[in-house]
């Protein structure tokens, strides 16, 4: 997924400090683009945190009607020095990118996209491309690259079913890292850990967690408070190292949240549209690398590539701002 906010923010992104209670981030609206666009729900980077652990970006969705919203249509566009995961509540998307990857992902699948030094993607989850859908609702999350993987050639992986396990009578599927004594297939960079969490109405899970990694919950379904504090649907709880143990409770209704965490990013790092880099001059560079592709020049090529079989024109970048991109206050 693309970020298609016009004037996008430059966010220098570091860690948040250690300790303290429960802290609730709250979403804000994102358009995907186009007058029936469908919108997705933004909570990191914010105002608050830029990160938690090595993720850098959360876009959650739906549940959302397609034939109301026209479903997810998001032209060729780049990424680098990230990774990208994608993970569906219902409904299923088709990824293309540049290096030939052609695919399906359905809830219980996870496409993780690691774009290193370029790549460049398109997702479809429309009516015309998938006839019998009718909703479509999941989140996307971007992890920055540590400096000594950025720059690697980029790699896709699809994992068709994610280990799972159940605590406390919860069922926790486990997206990348180790949550409950079972490991992700997928390659992480960084320590960390993404997991799906279901709880039954009125449930208390007790989730053992690493006292070195921050964490945050997102409450996508039901009710849900964490360490004692109500989480209302759509926000980020957001709890500072030295947890050992993440204690939550559903209310009457299931409720379904997704749990992310990793060790503090160390690195300062500067991200811009869908680059996440390290200097203003290396964001200039990438931005005009991706238009010297779209226009078809060999260099922009080389880096971006092209994706084979969008019936679409790629997404152009924005334009920078007249200032050179500098830190910005948390």
């Amino acid at each position: 997924m693309t970020n298609l906010e016009a004037r996008p923010q430059e966010n220098v992104c570091r860690a948040g400090p250690r300790g303290g209670d429960v802290e609730l981030i709250e979403p804000r609206d994102v358009p995907l683009g186009g007058p029936r666009a469908m919108t997705v729900r933004r909570t990191l980077p914010s105002k608050q945190r830029s990160l938690v652990g090595p993720f850098c970006f959360l876009d959650h969705y739906g549940p959302n009607d397609i034939a109301v919203s026209g479903g997810m249509d998001v032209p060729p566009h780049p990424h680098a020095g990230l990774q990208t995961v994608t993970w569906l509540f219902d409904g299923q998307v088709l990824h293309r990118d540049s290096i030939g990857s052609v695919q399906t992902i359905a809830p219980g699948q996870l496409n993780l996209m690691t774009a290193g030094r370029g790549i460049s993607h398109s997702e479809e989850g429309t009516l015309a491309r998938f006839p019998g859908q009718r909703q479509l609702s999941g989140i996307q999350l971007w992890t920055a690259l540590p400096d000594a993987h950025r720059h690697l050639a980029p790699t896709f992986e699809h994992v068709a079913q994610v280990p799972s396990v159940v605590l406390d009578g919860a069922l926790v599927r486990v997206l990348l890292g180790e949550l409950g004594g079972v490991s992700s297939p997928a390659h992480a960079y960084s320590p960390l850990v993404a997991a799906q969490l279901d709880l039954p109405a009125g449930a208390v899970v007790r989730v053992p967690v690493r006292a070195a990694f921050e964490h945050a919950v997102l409450l996508d379904l039901g009710e849900l408070t964490v360490a004692g504090r109500p989480v209302p649907l759509g926000s980020l709880a957001y709890l500072a190292p030295g947890v050992e143990e993440l204690v939550l409770e559903a209310g009457d209704r299931p409720a379904r949240a997704v749990l992310i965490g990793g060790e503090p990013f160390d690195e300062q790092v500067l991200m811009w549209w869908n680059f996440v880099g390290r200097t203003h001059e290396e964001v200039v560079e990438a931005r005009a690398q991706w238009q010297a592709a779209i226009a078809g020049a060999d260099e922009g090529r080389r880096r971006f590539g092209a994706v084979v079989g969008y019936d679409g024109a790629p997404l152009p970048a924005p334009e920078l701002p007249n200032v050179r991109l500098v830190p910005r206050r948390r």
